[in-house]
């Protein structure tokens, strides 16, 4: 559609509300869903290409743009982005994400994932406890804000990836909520701990933190985990 934002290809209404998204699919055409949650930045071409990696590796990726097309790369910006963002809105699209993603032929899974980065990392939690008949696994990067008060209801396997020297998401909260997770919902947890900052695997390295190796490793846990639960 020519009035769609340049990285937005899809557009879906649910419950009187317009979303807009990014949907790859893999070479074969069909495979287990995927949701892919933005950092603070928005939806831009580092999350784009996170979406086309993850289509390249067998899953039918969305990323839905919670910010209507705005981008940016400045901090002061990202965080008045982030802190103008209405929670209850961005979880009825993300919701909305999830149904959309589920009712696509091209989705073979049952449930879908969820992955989620930076401001993403927590609403991708937030989502697992609002939809927890729908997600099959939650992969949280370096989550910040937009957490939930409790993670009793989520019922798929967590897998976290945290940095050690992360100034935004201190790793002793990161620990803490690894058991919260594990106390609270009763699924199972394992969360990796990396020799890195805040958004170590963002290779545009707004924040001047980006680790290659931690990011690759990183990676190749997120695809492990990801087949396992969804196929």
């Amino acid at each position: 559609m020519s009035d769609l934002a340049p990285r937005q290809n899809v557009r879906f209404d649910r419950d009187g509300t317009t979303i807009s998204g990014y949907l790859q699919l893999p070479p074969g055409g069909r495979g287990p869903g995927l949701i892919v949650i933005q950092e603070w930045w928005g939806l831009d071409d580092h999350m784009v290409g996170v979406v086309d990696r993850f289509a390249t590796e067998g899953f039918v990726a969305l990323a839905p743009d919670l910010y209507g097309g705005r981008v940016t790369h400045g901090v002061d910006e990202a965080g008045q982005l982030a802190g103008s963002l209405s929670e209850e809105a961005a979880a009825g699209a993300l919701a909305g994400a999830v149904d959309y993603l589920l009712e696509q032929e091209a989705v073979t899974s049952e449930k879908v994932g969820a992955v989620g980065y930076c401001m993403g990392g927590g609403f991708v939690l937030l989502l697992a406890t609002e939809r927890p008949d729908s997600i099959g696994a939650v992969v949280p990067y370096y989550g910040v804000g937009h957490l939930p008060g409790s993670y009793a209801a989520i019922a798929a396997p967590v897998q976290g990836h945290y940095g050690e020297t992360d100034q935004m998401y201190p790793v002793d909260a990161a620990h803490a909520q690894e058991q919260q997770i594990r106390d609270e919902a009763g699924v199972e947890v394992e969360y990796f701990y990396y020799p890195a900052g805040h958004a170590f695997a963002n290779p545009d390295d707004h924040l001047g933190t980006y680790d290659a190796a931690s990011a690759e490793l990183a990676w190749t846990r997120t695809l492990d985990f990801l087949h396992a639960q969804l196929g």
